[in-house]
């Protein structure tokens, strides 16, 4: 009986080191070439993409396609658009002192909690670049407030500020490796 027990024990072992080294292999094969990188083009920093004048809320054209977040810079907005292209929620940001360039990016990393550098307690932090050594990602205060800029206008901050319910839409949505397009 020692004997057969010892067998079940090895072969289901086995079976699930099996099973994880395939799923890692999955997983690596699937990650964007560019995660970790830095923003590989999409558009120039000049242009803008196109607006629509009756619906100035309505997904630009030219900000890509599949599941992604798109950041207007210029309209201090955020799209989060399904794999279909439809858009699940559309909310206005308020942006640091920091902004990314236009182009496209993949969300890094993320933290539930954190202090942004303008010493503000924040949730739902999602990166997803660094410029000049300052780190741009989406987050919403603990408050609630509407804190979202440095008083001190010497400090450089990369946070997009959202509401709490709009930060929480985020952080269900953007998980590691999702597509950030950033617009003008």
């Amino acid at each position: 009986m020692a004997g057969t027990s010892s067998g079940i024990v090895a072969a289901l072992t086995a079976a699930a080191l099996g099973t994880v080294g395939f799923l890692a292999y999955r997983a690596q094969a699937t990650v964007p070439a560019g995660l970790g990188a830095g923003p590989v083009a999409h558009a120039t920093p000049t242009s803008k993409a196109p607006r629509d004048r009756h619906h100035p809320t309505a997904l630009p054209n030219g900000s890509g396609t599949g599941e992604r977040v798109v950041y207007s810079v210029d309209d201090d907005r955020v799209w989060l658009v399904t794999p279909r292209n439809r858009v699940q929620r559309t909310f206005p940001v308020r942006p640091g002192t920091v902004d990314p360039p236009a182009g496209t990016y993949w969300v890094t990393s993320r933290s539930s909690t954190a202090t942004g550098t303008d010493s503000v307690p924040i949730e739902h932090v999602v990166r997803f670049t660094s410029v000049d050594g300052v780190t741009v990602g989406f987050s919403a205060p603990v408050n609630g407030g509407a804190e979202g800029l440095a008083a001190d206008s010497g400090v450089k901050t990369g946070g997009i500020r959202e509401t709490r319910a709009d930060g929480d839409a985020m952080w269900n949505f953007a998980t590691i490796g999702v597509k950030v397009v950033v617009i003008r």
